[in-house]
């Protein structure tokens, strides 16, 4: 059984680093959506890092993560860094977010410039 978000996620989707422990509950896609859905930035997070260190390995899919950082940065919006980390995932998953991704670098560099 699993108690946090990452676990829910390695149980679904799987784990290109780590065996996928053994689970006794069914899962669907919908549920583990529910739990992210109200998930803090910190589990968020920490599931994206876990299960897809690089941005773009990793079993969870694009359009699970593209939800993730969008859930992250409704929460913490003013970190460039993390707006810049949403950028990059969104450009190395295709060409149809690009113009999405550019709209976040600039984003970012206006936090950066803000703070200054």
């Amino acid at each position: 059984m699993h108690t946090t978000l990452t676990e829910h996620a390695r149980c679904l989707f799987g784990d290109e680093y780590r065996p996928t422990p053994p689970c006794d509950r069914e899962h669907d896609e919908a549920s583990f959506l529910e739990e992210l859905t109200f998930a803090d930035a910190e589990a968020i997070l920490d599931m994206l890092r876990q299960l897809s260190p690089h941005l773009v390995d990793g079993y969870v899919p694009v359009r699970i993560r593209n939800l993730a950082y969008r859930l992250v940065l409704l929460q913490r919006p003013d970190e460039p860094a993390l707006v810049r980390e949403a950028a990059d995932g969104l450009h190395l998953h295709g060409p149809d977010w690009d113009d999405l991704a550019a709209d976040l670098r600039r984003r970012a560099d206006a936090l950066d410039a803000a703070a200054l």
